[in-house]
């Protein structure tokens, strides 16, 4: 007769030679893939500590919030383009070119925003169809590409803007940039909290369900193909602290101005993207790319026709950064976007994508980004010069890129 342990539950073998069910593991943590969140969650303790609170008040969020989108919409191309196994030097570049055309169109040309905005986008698309094909097809290495794109698209932007700022713009573009959304519904009282707009937490309160269901069939699916998943108290634990965390910030930004637009816009895409690079085949073949490009041709991905279409993908992403800096700062300007492809790849890498590509998430990426922003607004609030900032990021993406190839060769000595 078997006997069962702690935590393996023994099961007789189906008569019909059907694998018996498997037991949820047994508690653990996994550095590779939850190290970032630990650590985001001690830099977040930490500077809070050191500004007394104040990194934590609601306009200070709402504030790092606007000022990092841009990092973090780039982020989400990056991240995409890193797992591939490539990079984007450009990306700064074409976030001024853009935001220079949106200019033109919008303030000098006087177009209707909407159709302004579409071409802005177009013009991001055949841009990263230009470096794409050069990658894809023509076999140049990505570095050399971008490097290139980076000289000439910045010098395209000093041609367009002739070497001065054009603005202002429209309402509307100013609005997504720097917006809130309206309190249709008025305040609701929060106790010593004061008051917070209704609709901002109706939509973080809905948010949290969505994930919630949203995990919860992915634990069920994993259960019914017979595969490990955490133990319930454990995924009842993860769930609480995700939840508690997203009504936390919910409710900091309903007490000062609601929603900002722009996270509304983050939103969606950091949704679609994560649903494309987890569920889609085009995500697979990205994974599959990167993690073994040999492989991977010969398991019939079209590799060349990826890699342009992630390019193309970052030229549109860095368009909507570039339209979203312009209108933040009412301006195009011919220094705009000046290291922000550093930026993003400093996200990517801290979030926990890997130098030799294959590995990452667009969470990740996110949370990479939101540790940099982090950072930034931490040392300025207790008033440490720009050259600590600098010297304090410099270390975390060493840091980071450390920690990844440190925890690889770990799992292969275990193995």
């Amino acid at each position: 007769m078997s006997t069962a342990s702690a935590d393996t539950i023994a099961v007789a073998p189906d008569p019909k030679g059907a694998a018996p069910p498997r037991a949820p593991r047994r508690i653990s943590f996994n550095p590779r893939q939850s190290g970032i969140y630990v650590a985001f969650a001690l830099i977040v303790v930490l500077f809070s500590i050191l500004t007394g609170g104040a990194l934590l008040e609601p306009q200070n969020i709402s504030n790092l919030i606007v000022q990092n989108s841009y990092v973090l919409i780039l982020a989400i191309g990056m991240i995409l383009i890193i797992i591939a196994g490539h990079i984007d030097l450009s990306a700064g570049s074409v976030v001024a070119l853009t935001g220079a055309i949106s200019a033109v169109l919008m303030v000098n040309a006087g177009m209707a925003w909407p159709l302004a905005l579409l071409i802005t986008l177009a013009v991001g698309a055949v841009i990263g169809a230009w470096q794409g094909y050069w990658v894809a097809y023509f076999g140049i290495p990505a570095f050399i590409v971008t490097l290139a794109g980076m000289l000439i698209f910045r010098a395209l932007t000093l041609t367009v803007l002739g070497n001065q700022g054009i603005g202002p713009f429209p309402d509307a573009v100013r609005t997504l940039a720097n917006g809130f959304t309206g309190g249709y519904l008025g305040n609701i009282g929060l106790g010593p909290l004061g008051g917070a707009d209704l609709i901002s937490l109706l939509v973080g309160v809905l948010a949290i369900g969505g994930a919630i269901f949203s995990q919860w069939r992915k634990r069920t699916a994993r259960l019914n193909y017979l595969q490990e998943v955490d133990p319930f108290p454990m995924f009842l634990l993860k769930i609480a602290a995700a939840a508690a965390v997203v009504l936390f910030v919910v409710v900091q930004l309903a007490r000062y101005k609601n929603l900002p637009w722009v996270l509304i816009l983050l939103s969606v895409l950091v949704i679609g993207y994560s649903l494309v690079t987890t569920r889609a085949v085009f995500g697979r073949h990205i994974y599959a790319i990167g993690g073994n490009l040999q492989a991977a041709t010969l398991s019939g991905v079209k590799v060349k026709a990826v890699t342009f279409w992630i390019f193309v993908n970052m030229g549109v992403l860095s368009a909507i950064a570039g339209v979203i800096v312009a209108g933040r700062l009412n301006q195009a300007g011919p220094t705009a976007g000046n290291m922000f492809e550093l930026d993003a790849i400093a996200a990517a890498f801290i979030g926990g994508a890997a130098v030799q590509g294959g590995v990452g998430k667009v969470v990740g990426a996110i949370t990479g980004g939101l540790i940099m922003g982090v950072i930034n607004n931490g040392m300025s609030l207790i008033g440490a010069p720009t050259e600590s900032v600098n010297l304090v990021k410099g270390f975390v993406l060493l840091a980071a890129v450390a920690y990844d190839i440190w925890t690889k060769r770990r799992a292969r000595t275990a193995a």
